[in-house]
């Protein structure tokens, strides 16, 4: 597997207890990939480069400010959630996923980070029509941005999403949804990766902005 030291050169500014969440992510991953198969086998040797700087990359784009609520979509075991709200501690995060185990992972994984921002919860977003996520006391389940990697194409991805969307607006960008994903989408604003990382992977990898 691939050092922290990657993340470190492109997010000098970490605190202590950020850099320890992250040299942490690598160990906790190795041990659940053995029993759940959440990373692909042939990327976990490139873990923190192709996973958690990847998720990163967002926070390139887009710099969440406090009490900002964000949903990841289509998680699997915490990317780009998890690496994001190691980023924003003072920033909401729930990671969806239809498949329990993968959840069953992600709370886990924060649990031993201690990162109290972050909540896994088991639902489809996919339903048509779009019906709310699972509410507790004290919660709804809109958002000031969506977040995925790439889990479907981009218009059936908004249909997924569509009405999920809080109307205040706070941070630098208009809420929306921001999107990991191997090319750009004509009529959205798209941030190229290979601009912030000098890495090859980084070279196709890109960030697509849309407004809600």
């Amino acid at each position: 597997m691939d050092t922290p030291d990657i993340i470190y050169k492109y997010f000098p500014s970490l605190s202590e207890n950020q850099k320890k969440q992250i040299e942490q992510l690598g160990e906790l991953y190795a041990d659940w990939n053995s029993k759940i198969n959440v990373i692909s086998r042939k990327d976990i040797n490139n873990f923190y480069e192709r996973h958690v700087l990847h998720s990163m990359g967002i926070a390139k784009v887009m710099s969440f400010k406090p009490k900002t609520k964000i949903m990841d979509v289509g998680t699997g075991g915490g990317f780009p959630g998890i690496p994001l709200a190691i980023l924003f501690p003072e920033c909401e995060f729930h990671l969806v996923d239809s498949i329990g185990k993968k959840i069953k992972v992600v709370n886990a994984v924060a649990e031993s980070l201690g990162l109290k921002n972050v909540k896994g919860i088991w639902a489809r977003v996919e339903t048509s029509p779009p019906t709310p996520l699972p509410k507790e006391r004290g919660e709804n389940s809109q958002y000031h941005f969506v977040v995925s990697r790439a889990v479907t194409e981009l218009a059936e991805f908004q249909k997924w999403v569509k009405g999920k969307f809080l109307s205040e607006n706070f941070n630098d960008l208009p809420n929306g949804i921001l999107y990991l994903r191997g090319e750009g989408d004509q009529g959205y604003k798209t941030f190229e990766l290979k601009n912030y990382f000098s890495e090859e992977f980084f070279e196709t990898k890109k960030v697509v902005f849309i407004p809600a």
